[in-house]
């Protein structure tokens, strides 16, 4: 939170303090993204006053000088002035002190008085013009404004008025639900301020805040040690032992990668006849238009670090070690380059959605959105009894209606609702509640295509099912079935995906 202050009278004034001075408490009040907030509250504590704050976030807290003659009464006597004339009588022997300062707020005259009498503030000095008095019996203390000729106002002007100092540890305080509350002291209250409140970072039972900032990981600041086992185009080859097997991954790093900023991580998972290297660097075609699922053109600013995983044999199906796999890449990943350790991602197409839907139920912890297309509610690999974590996860699915492998009907009914138990909106203990009575709306005839957003799910967590008229492949498209004149060229997926990603 930031606040920027502005003193709108000259510095030699703000010296004086009275008990019946006029001064203006005045501002903005917005976010740190510069949004005006309206309805904060503002109160200047010692003053006992407060406002609140209108549609453009301004706010005004404002105090004139008592009007007519100015007289009060203390435990050591009483004061008035009329016309420029001080009138004073005291009970005490303590004398009375007069200062008069000119409008810059320079002293040019002082006396000490005693007993009870009158004193003309007009014959106090030589020069034309206005003049403040102040005035002081024991601890009591009154300023008061002039003109040598004679003519005594007792009401402030806007400008070279005397200020009101503010009372010892005076501060103004702005509350408003959703932002931290901020407190700023004041040495004068005549001031503008343009302040700035900082949104609450929420406490979460489990995951990150929307935009939160990144999370770097143990890599950070240092340079890999890791050993490639080859050069491939776009990227280089590793391996790692997990239990007996000795697996093949793939590390694509942006042309830009910078070992002190925290980078996201996409992992592409590879279908049912394919390899990790097809998806680091591959001949074009409906499967694989452009590296990573098409994300790795997307990323224009070198923001990710794109990874691919090899399957045993080419299927996703060792269970355990192939979690492992994955789980002690990420590590390998968190150690030797600099991740943001909260924004890591997967994707994989046919039973590379499975094995991504698996992870998904499995790394809540780890991974924080998963994309799939075409993904199955079978020949998925789940932990059992208490290794399931019962945890949302972001999911976005892609899914062709006419799919005659991976079922659409299935996915929607059973590996969606899944999803949806766990990513309702948190409740008041911060628990995540049961989402799936929630329907997608869906694609119906032979061209386009359907994102539907669920709007029952915690935010944190969004959930997006996009139909289209298509049957088992990924590089969807809005002219219908590879046999109605497709074109995989024109797919909208990559481009869907990467904004879901984008938006954590």
């Amino acid at each position: 939170m930031s606040v920027k202050m502005t003193n709108i009278f000259t510095a030699g004034i703000l010296a004086f303090c009275g008990m019946a001075s006029a001064y203006t408490v005045s501002g903005t009040v917005s976010d740190e993204q510069g949004k005006a907030l309206q309805g904060a509250s503002v109160s200047l504590l010692k003053e006992g006053k407060f406002t609140t704050t209108d549609e453009q976030g301004k706010f005004t807290i404002h105090e004139d000088e008592i009007d007519g003659i100015h007289a009060f009464k203390n435990a050591v006597g009483y004061l008035n002035v009329n016309n420029g004339v001080l009138t004073y009588s005291q009970s005490s022997s303590s004398p009375v002190h007069v200062t008069i300062f000119n409008a810059l707020g320079n002293q040019v005259f002082s006396k000490t008085l005693q007993g009870s009498g009158m004193f003309d503030l007009n014959r106090a000095i030589k020069a034309r013009g206005t003049y403040f008095a102040q005035v002081r019996v024991g601890s009591a203390m009154q300023n008061f404004k002039f003109a040598t000729e004679g003519n005594y106002t007792s009401s402030f002007s806007t400008q070279g008025a005397l200020l009101k100092d503010a009372a010892q540890d005076e501060a103004i305080r702005f509350v408003l639900e959703g932002f931290d509350t901020l407190t700023v002291p004041l040495g004068t209250l005549d001031t503008t301020l343009d302040v700035k409140l900082k949104a609450v970072v929420p406490q979460f039972k489990f995951g990150y805040a929307l935009g939160n900032d990144p999370t770097p990981s143990k890599g950070c600041g240092t340079n890999s040690t890791l050993k490639k086992l080859k050069s491939v185009e776009n990227g280089d080859q590793f391996q790692i032992k997990v239990g007996s097997d000795t697996r093949n991954y793939f590390i694509t790093l942006p042309k830009n990668y910078d070992n002190t900023k925290p980078h996201k991580v996409l992992f592409a998972l590879h279908c049912y006849g394919s390899n990790g290297e097809d998806f680091v660097h591959h001949a074009a075609d409906y499967d694989h238009p452009t590296p990573y699922y098409g994300q790795q053109v997307l990323d224009k600013n070198g923001d990710y670090i794109f990874v691919s995983l090899d399957a045993i044999g080419g299927l996703w199906n060792k269970g355990q070690a192939d979690h492992d796999f994955f789980a002690q890449t990420l590590t390998t990943l968190n150690e030797n380059y600099c991740i943001d350790t909260s924004r890591v991602f997967i994707t994989g197409f046919s039973y590379g959605a499975m094995f991504s839907y698996s992870l998904a139920q499995d790394m809540q912890d780890r991974v924080r959105a998963a994309a799939t297309y075409a993904v199955a509610d079978y020949n998925i690999w789940l932990p059992e009894g208490n290794a399931m974590k019962n945890l949302p996860i972001a999911w976005m699915n892609v899914h062709g209606v006419n799919d005659d492998r991976c079922d659409y009907n299935r996915a929607k009914n059973s590996a969606l609702t899944r999803i949806l138990k766990r990513n309702g909106k948190a409740d008041e203990n911060g628990d995540f509640t049961d989402a799936s009575s929630e329907k997608p709306e869906e694609i119906s005839g032979n061209t386009g295509h359907l994102c539907y957003d669920f709007k029952t799910v915690d935010e944190r967590f969004p959930v997006k099912w996009c139909s289209w008229p298509g049957s088992h492949q990924w590089t969807a498209h809005d002219t219908g079935n590879m046999s109605v004149g497709w074109n995989w060229e024109s797919t909208w997926v990559p481009e869907e995906v990467h904004k879901f990603f984008e938006q954590f």
